[in-house]
């Protein structure tokens, strides 16, 4: 990924906050058939490896081999940012719209489980951390479900863990522009209901 300098994200807490709070990943993997994009939440362990599962029909796994390399593109909030948003386009002119936006590009390597007990922790860590998200202390439990019904949904299943190699980040937040346009674009993007994005800038203006 191209990555200007002025956009770099460095930040290691910015970067695990992306992908824990946006865990909707595009897994990209060059095939024998040509590039496959697979859409699925993933969770990062303490371990620096991502989780997942995908339905055991699911093509990635016949055309994305054990200990492949694959890339895991996390994105964030996004925003188009208009030029009449900057002070200073009123002065001189000499400015056009642009786009605001993070993204996190994660590699590493593939590896398949299919035995139940990986099965169970894969599915119980995604289920845990996003019910407690979805509904607090009353979230969905897997032991709501019939064991029996549990399992013949776990059989249709395969569970994946990437081992991290490495990690790019880019946070295009208008860092490049000067103090009192970079403050108007946070405005306006409040008063757009945009405040994901603004909180991303403002966190950045408290560095």
């Amino acid at each position: 990924m191209y990555i200007p300098n002025d956009f770099q994200e460095v930040r290691p807490e910015e970067i695990t906050s992306l992908i824990k709070n946006y865990p909707l990943a595009c897994i990209v993997a060059n095939t024998a058939k040509g590039l496959i994009a697979t859409h699925v939440p993933l969770i990062m362990r303490s371990d620096n490896v991502l989780v997942g599962h995908i339905a055991i029909i699911n093509d990635m796994k016949t055309l994305v081999s054990d200990a492949q390399e694959v890339l895991c593109i996390f994105k964030g909030e996004d925003a188009y940012i208009s030029a009449n948003y900057y002070p200073s386009k009123f002065e001189d002119h000499r400015k056009v719209p642009t786009w605001n936006y993070q993204v996190v590009h994660v590699y590493g390597n593939i590896n398949y489980f299919s035995d139940t007990k990986s099965k169970l922790a894969a599915i119980g860590i995604l289920t845990k951390i996003s019910e407690k998200e979805a509904n607090g202390d009353s979230g969905w439990k897997m032991s709501d479900a019939p064991k029996e019904y549990l399992m013949d949904q776990l059989n249709d299943l395969i569970v994946f863990e990437i081992n991290i190699s490495k990690v790019q980040a880019q946070s295009k937040l208008s860092q490049n522009r000067e103090k009192r346009d970079f403050d108007s674009v946070i405005k306006n993007l409040q008063e757009r209901g945009k405040n994901e994005i603004a909180e991303s800038m403002l966190r950045i203006e408290r560095n």
